[in-house]
This record gives structure tokens, C-alpha cells and sequence, in this order.
């Protein structure tokens, strides 16, 4: 089963400054969990283009890490980029990242499309446990950028 969210945030910056850090990649650690342990293994961090491939280790469950490799496969500079997963912990990884100057600010939602591996068990492990798992992941990160870009003490 194909499972989908999205996120919406406000932003309290101009869309050059929030596109420089999220259109880098080796910013991914400081928006994600401690305890995921993400290191990026990939040599080339530089900024993202069409085709860029990202290689890193990550524990999304029980401390065991895991690589995992995505490709950038569509970028508009300042507009939106998508990154899709290669090899990693789901059948299908489809993510989308848009960002739209807005009065005061950028307004920045992603949609995530995924399918959990293994079938029907798959779908009964995202109902107990992953979608919850992505969601305490996304909430990680909605609270760095607010820290970030909107100045809050959290």
C-alpha cells in the first residue's frame, strides 16, 4: 500500500537564504534526529543538481544502521527539488520539497510518497509504528527550521 503525507511551513526569510541551506546537502544532519545517526558517506556535498546522488548511513529503528542512497532528480532553483531513494529501507521513497515567496516569508511543504518494504506486513508495520516514525522525524525538523529561520526558542 502507497502511503502519502505533507507538511506545511511558515518561514520568516526570503527564498535565497532558505534555498542556500536546504538545497545543500550537508545540512541534512543538523535538520535530522540525533538518534538517527545520519552521516552522509557520499564524497560530493556540494550543492544539489539533477542527477546528484546521496549515499549515507542512518538507524532509522533499533540503533542498526543502514545505507541508504537517494537521487536528486528534479531541481528549480528556488521553486522546488525532488529526491526519490535507490537502495534503502522502503519499495518506493518519492519526495518533494516546494518553497513559494510568500508575504513575510517562504512557505515551504513537502509531500512524501512511500511504501513500506515486505507487502501486506509492510502495511500493518506502518500502521503501528513507521508513519508515526515519519511524522516525529518531520515534527524534528519543522522545529530546527523554526529555531532557524524564525528566530524561536525551543
Amino acid at each position: 500500500m502507497i502511503s502519502q503525507f505533507k507538511t506545511e511551513q511558515f518561514l520568516k526569510s526570503d527564498i535565497k537564504t532558505v534555498w542556500d541551506f536546504v538545497s545543500s546537502p550537508q545540512n541534512l544532519s543538523e535538520i535530522t534526529p540525533p538518534y538517527m545517526m545520519f552521516k552522509i558517506t557520499s564524497a560530493n556535498t556540494m550543492r544539489m543538481y539533477p542527477g546528484m546522488i546521496i549515499s549515507y548511513k542512518v538507524a532509522p529503528m533499533l540503533n542498526i544502521k543502514i545505507n541508504w542512497v537517494t537521487e536528486i532528480t528534479h531541481v528549480v532553483e528556488e521553486s522546488f527539488f525532488v529526491d526519490e531513494q535507490r537502495i534503502g529501507p522502503y519499495s518506493l521513497w518519492h519526495h518533494q520539497h516546494f518553497f513559494k515567496q510568500i508575504d513575510n516569508g517562504v512557505l515551504m511543504t513537502d509531500i512524501v510518497t512511500y511504501k513500506p518494504p515486505f507487502g501486506p506486513i509492510g502495511s500493518i508495520a506502518n500502521h503501528l509504528f513507521i508513519k508515526q516514525k515519519l511524522k516525529s522525524i518531520f515534527d524534528y525538523r519543522f522545529r530546527v527550521m523554526d529555531k532557524k529561520f524564525n528566530k524561536l526558542d525551543l
